[in-house]
């Protein structure tokens, strides 16, 4: 599933490519994606004539701001355009967008299409089609619509979001640090490849009672949050299956993992093996004598 500095990378991607993108037409191929309004006509009617204005993300959702426009030739500031809601997306396991100049045929796992006035289209694709769209009208709530996104802890790169947190969120937790990080409500955005890269970074166990990590180690552990964050988005994010950017370029921070997906091999540091075992569904990995 695309983590944090995945979808972070193609907000960015999308942020350059869709300069003043003005939807005129939305295809809606599988319905099942279209998670609100529950009507795909609603939808469709939502968007169309909404210029996509600003794109945002928190934890693993983009959020796209649009702007309604009634006249293309309008000649004013578009921060002046009357606000029309916003699209919000959650590509979940395998989803990803597409930008196609002067569009054409879509493939099977094509689920929504959308088209400006010189037929550029952004296309949305999910193999798994776990993704999900809402269109969220400006006189609804995000966070009352979308459970998840209500629920959401601290992004890592805020400033709510330090050693002082960690420790007041994990006192009492006898559950690992590792579920503890991929926890949503707790902080937004980490899933299964950065919690283990982090943890290895800051030379924790993954198998760790959260209660047991004292000041110091929650100090660093969150100093390799951040770090290992950065370094992936700079890296376009990671890509072990179906990842894309916009421009259907896969992520280069799989290159440079330490731990995840190398069970068997040497741990860069020490040269002990990298060793996998499954905490709460997840399979993890870590060097048993770098993390203590």
């Amino acid at each position: 599933m695309p983590e944090l500095p995945e979808v972070e990378t193609v907000r960015r991607g999308l942020e350059q490519k869709l300069n003043n993108f003005i939807i005129k037409k939305v295809e809606v191929c599988r319905d099942s994606t279209v998670a609100f309004p529950s009507n795909k006509e609603e939808f469709i009617k939502g968007l169309q004539n909404s210029l996509i204005y600003k794109w945002d993300r928190r934890g693993k959702y983009l959020i796209a701001q649009l702007k309604e426009v009634q006249n293309e030739n309008a000649q004013f500031p578009l921060e002046n355009l009357q606000n029309n809601g916003f699209l919000v997306i959650h590509l979940r396991m395998t989803g990803y967008f597409k930008f196609i100049e002067k569009s054409t045929h879509p493939c099977k796992h094509t689920r929504i299409r959308f088209f400006d006035k010189n037929n550029n289209e952004l296309r949305y694709v999910d193999v798994r089609s776990f993704g999900q769209m809402w269109w969220i009208n400006k006189s609804l709530s995000l966070n009352k619509i979308i459970k998840g996104l209500g629920s959401l802890g601290p992004e890592p790169f805020s400033k709510d979001f330090d050693a002082n947190y960690l420790k007041k969120v994990i006192t009492k937790r006898t559950k690992s640090i590792k579920a503890i990080l991929l926890d949503q409500t707790i902080v937004a955005g980490i899933g299964n490849i950065y919690a283990d890269e982090s943890l290895y970074s800051a030379g924790i166990s993954p198998f760790r009672e959260a209660r047991t990590i004292k000041k110091n180690e929650l100090i660093k552990l969150k100093d390799s949050i951040v770090t290992v964050l950065i370094k992936s988005i700079g890296s376009g994010g990671t890509t072990f299956s179906d990842f894309r950017d916009l421009e259907g370029e896969n992520g280069n921070f799989g290159l440079q993992t330490n731990v995840y997906r190398r069970t068997g091999k040497e741990c860069r540091k020490c040269g002990n093996l990298i060793e996998r075992q499954k905490i709460t569904g997840r399979s993890t990995h870590w060097c048993p004598k770098c993390q203590k």
